[in-house]
């Protein structure tokens, strides 16, 4: 995962098609079957702030086309990753025209409609269900392993006209071990060299997600500069190791500076010419690590957040709720709800007590909603009602959410002394660039800081992708990983202020 995502506990009507539990209608149409229509697909539904990975397989079965199964993915906050929701069975669809196609889940009451695009393979359309209608575009799946396999045309491909070598870096403070790659120019150094740190939820060293890679993209670019590249597994990713479900940003503050102390010895590197490039909430550990240690001779935010984390949880799941075409009551509800959560996180320090609170205050919403509402969540019975409150509460009652919440950017910003170049997208739905852009140049002039360069980019999103949404399922299907101009615009700063 690239990004900060706060779960409400109200989201809009989409959602039924994650928690229900009926089976959808196995009738069927007697109608042609386009071949290209056939196998597996998949695609993002934003839904009132959740991105929500709809898998579908398209069958054949005398001369109709069906359903047999689909699946659903989600973000689970206790795991800090993608976890796979119970499979559905049974659905029927059935073609328009040549190019066109709809599916009906009339159990649950939910329709997909769209076209198959010539052009890209992909089918671009809406679903709809209880009258909110949300756009859903549907990739192909490989035959072989299921997985997507979109156009991904900015990934490089070997032989690279530099150096890559494995590397590892011990944390002493941690007690455990990053696992990594570096790359270096093919020239003679030292070099000037950056550190990329990812943002939230737990990537590797690539942040490998949708089919992108864009820490592979962005090192592959700046190492073709004349710029060393580090770019690690998060601790208990990949090949690290360490415990990433309870650390903070702080804890991956001492992982980026552990990576400093890898690179400053190196004979290659100019340790005069080193800094960290952060992403997202690696946007907020660029800071924090640069402050703590004097070998970080500059840092690049990539849309970090100059407001406090809770701030940042309420406007982007608000933004978020909007652009998926919630409705406004839905939308208030949805703020309320998180609202609630966030003030018993920040007022009640004992694990416990907070476990208890946020059982309470999430049966108590189920208990006044209506039973047709309580079905979208799956919620039948008190079996089930125990389950999704005992949910509820593993997801929000985090160390490092509580942490996220109360943690301010702007008082670690005041005491940054190196240069700082600070981007945003104008699309960004999840640090939204104005105020979060506003807040990092004043806590930086307010420290004195006269050395810092602040880029609001037009159209692009929270990934550094050409966009016209913003949403999530927008940059899923985007072929572009990240937009040209923000690899030279990196590049370029970078060597002004390191060389």
């Amino acid at each position: 995962m690239r990004v900060f995502r706060i779960h409400g506990l109200r989201v809009v009507s989409v959602t039924a098609l994650l928690a229900a539990t009926a089976c959808g209608d196995s009738g069927r149409n007697d109608v042609a079957v386009p071949a290209d229509f056939t196998g597996g697909w998949t695609g993002t539904i934003d839904a009132g702030g959740v991105q929500l990975r709809l898998r579908l397989l398209v069958a054949e079965a005398e001369g109709v086309l069906t359903v047999p199964e689909f699946s659903v993915e989600r973000w689970n906050w206790a795991k800090r990753r993608s976890e796979a929701e119970k499979s559905h069975r049974g659905a029927p669809v059935a073609t328009l025209d040549g190019r066109a196609i709809s599916l009906t889940l009339s159990t649950i009451e939910a329709s997909y409609s769209g076209t198959l695009s010539s052009e890209t393979g992909e089918i671009v359309g809406n679903f709809t269900q209880f009258g909110e209608t949300l756009p859903l575009i549907l990739r192909p799946l490989s035959e072989d392993q299921g997985q997507p396999t979109p156009r991904r045309p900015q990934i490089p491909r070997e032989p690279f006209p530099y150096l890559a070598e494995d590397v590892t870096c011990p944390n002493p403070d941690g007690g455990h071990t990053l696992a990594g790659t570096l790359t270096l120019p093919a020239s003679a150094g030292p070099f000037p060299a950056v550190i990329l740190i990812s943002g939230s939820g737990p990537n590797d060293r690539d942040v490998h997600g949708d089919g992108h890679r864009p820490f592979l993209v962005l090192a592959d670019h700046l190492t073709r500069r004349g710029i060393a590249v580090l770019r690690y597994d998060d601790r208990g990713v990949g090949q690290s190791t360490g415990d990433f479900a309870s650390a903070t940003s702080e804890d991956f503050a001492s992982d980026a500076l552990a990576a400093v102390a890898c690179l400053k010895g190196r004979d290659d590197i100019d340790p005069g010419g080193i800094g960290l490039v952060g992403q997202s909430e690696g946007g907020l550990i660029a800071p924090m690590a640069a402050v703590r240690s004097r070998d970080v001779g500059y840092i690049v935010l990539m849309a970090g957040p100059g407001v406090n984390g809770e701030r940042i949880a309420l406007v982007q799941t608000e933004l978020q709720a909007r652009a998926a075409h919630a409705s406004e009551d839905a939308i208030a509800e949805l703020l309320e709800r998180l609202r609630s959560i966030i003030e018993i996180l920040k007022s009640e320090t004992d694990q416990q007590r907070a476990d208890a609170a946020i059982a309470a205050s999430v049966r108590a919403w189920f208990e006044n909603t209506s039973a047709q509402e309580r079905a979208l969540y799956a919620v039948t019975n008190d079996t089930s009602l125990n389950t999704a409150v005992a949910e509820a509460v593993q997801q929000f009652n985090l160390r490092w959410l509580r942490y996220f919440l109360a943690h301010d950017p702007a008082e670690v910003l005041e005491r940054v002394t190196v240069p700082v170049l600070a981007i945003n997208g104008t699309k960004d739905l999840w640090v939204p660039h104005a105020e979060n852009l506003r807040a990092i140049e004043a806590a930086l002039d307010r420290g004195g800081n006269t050395f810092h360069e602040i880029h609001p980019l037009p159209d692009l999103n929270h990934f550094f992708q050409h966009a016209v949404t913003g949403t999530a399922s927008e940059s899923q299907a985007s072929q572009e990983t990240l937009a040209p101009e923000v690899l030279e615009l990196i590049a370029d700063w970078i060597l002004k202020v390191a060389m």
